[in-house]
């Protein structure tokens, strides 16, 4: 019964005991009645006595030897107790087994009805995502058991939510209290290295410390998106994803010349419900990834249609497959030296690209290409 749900068990359980205490009340009302019921011989005998005393000689001219008659009465008396009892069993038997089969429904139904508060348990916790925890179950009914199962549920997701929301208000302020600070600093680089007497050493470390400067203020950047969307979207507008797409490639053309790689697309007319300004988030740092992680004289092409909505598809390096889940995890790269080696990125493009993806009703997964390079598709419900 392992395989079984609980609501079957409960039946199964049910009914067993139903039907064994069916069986015990048969049994014993075939005893009763039987014990009840005279014993043909001892009949046969008080009768013939009974006659012999009340009619005299002319009972015993009337009846046969007293032996065949007691044999007689006793064979009529036992036929009678025998066809009682079968009368009785096969009775018991039949209104058992139909008894025992309303039992099993009912059961059925009661167990059904009792487990319904686990089952609205059940559906509210695989509704459930990180950033949306608003969802209750707000049993209501007498305070039992189920009852206290459910409010215990429920008070488990007003902490959860709670510490959610903590956490992203930290990060969204983190962030904003470390912009500041970081401009200045790139403020400060930059008026040094304009000064015609900086030393050469002074300039090769002022360009690694602006570097390092781009790379951090991209990674907060990253940061302040990440918390946006984990909020879930606001407001909603209707947004051509296909000619953000061609904006964002010829945005990205420059990098791509540089990097040796051509861009190839194939954009249809696709139109989805959201931000315009995230959505245009998800496209850049897919098409960017793919100029970045690529190789010299590599490509990259970029689809719009209808299911999924995009799709980005690159040449480049070998990407193990159990390597694949890991790449949309925040500051998680590749073992590879093209991923661990580039301090240019923080880490955060992919993890972004699911966060917008998922902010909008929709989902982005990976696979490994065929001969190398990622292959990312992002699907989204239509406007």
């Amino acid at each position: 019964m392992n395989g079984l749900s609980v609501r079957t068990k409960l039946t199964a359980w049910y009914g067993a005991l139903f039907l064994l205490a069916g069986v015990v009340l048969v049994v014993i009302n075939y005893l009763l009645v039987q014990s009840t019921l005279p014993d043909p011989v001892r009949v046969a005998n008080r009768t013939i006595d009974t006659a012999d005393v009340t009619y005299g000689v002319s009972a015993q001219a009337a009846l046969p030897a007293p032996g065949v008659a007691i044999q007689l009465l006793s064979g009529s008396l036992d036929t009678y107790r025998s066809s009682t009892l079968s009368t009785l069993v096969v009775g018991s038997a039949i209104a058992l087994v139909v008894t025992a089969a309303l039992a099993v429904l009912f059961g059925w139904l009661m167990a059904g009805r009792a487990l319904r508060p686990l089952h609205d348990i059940t559906s509210t916790a695989r509704r459930l995502e990180a950033g949306k925890l608003d969802r209750r179950i707000n049993l209501e009914g007498p305070p039992d058991e189920l009852k206290e199962l459910a409010d215990t549920f429920d008070g488990m997701l007003d902490r959860l939510a709670e510490s959610f929301d903590s956490q992203k208000r930290f990060v969204a302020n983190a962030s904003h209290e470390l912009r500041t600070p970081l401009a200045v600093q790139r403020t400060l680089i930059e008026v040094a290295m304009a000064d015609p007497d900086v030393p050469q050493e002074l300039k090769k470390l002022g360009t690694h410390l602006l570097h390092t400067n781009e790379r951090s203020e991209r990674m907060i950047e990253g940061l302040l998106v990440l918390a946006r969307t984990d909020r879930g979207l606001t407001a909603r507008t209707p947004v051509r994803l296909d000619e953000i797409a061609a904006s964002v490639v010829r945005a990205t053309a420059a990098q791509a010349s540089e990097a040796g790689v051509t861009v190839e697309t194939r954009l249809r007319p696709r139109t989805v419900a959201g931000d315009p300004v995230l959505l245009e988030r998800l496209v850049t740092n897919l098409v960017v990834n793919a100029i970045t992680y690529n190789a010299t004289g590599g490509w990259v092409y970029v689809e719009v249609r209808g299911d999924p909505a995009l799709e980005v598809r690159n040449s480049g390096p070998v990407v193990p497959p159990e390597a694949v889940p890991t790449l949309f995890e925040p500051f998680r790269r590749l073992g590879g030296a093209e991923r661990t080696g580039d301090t240019r990125n923080a880490g955060l493009g992919l993890s972004i690209v699911r966060s917008v993806a998922q902010a909008h009703g929709g989902y982005a997964e990976a696979q490994p290409g065929r001969r190398g390079g990622l292959t990312v598709t992002v699907r989204l419900p239509r406007a």
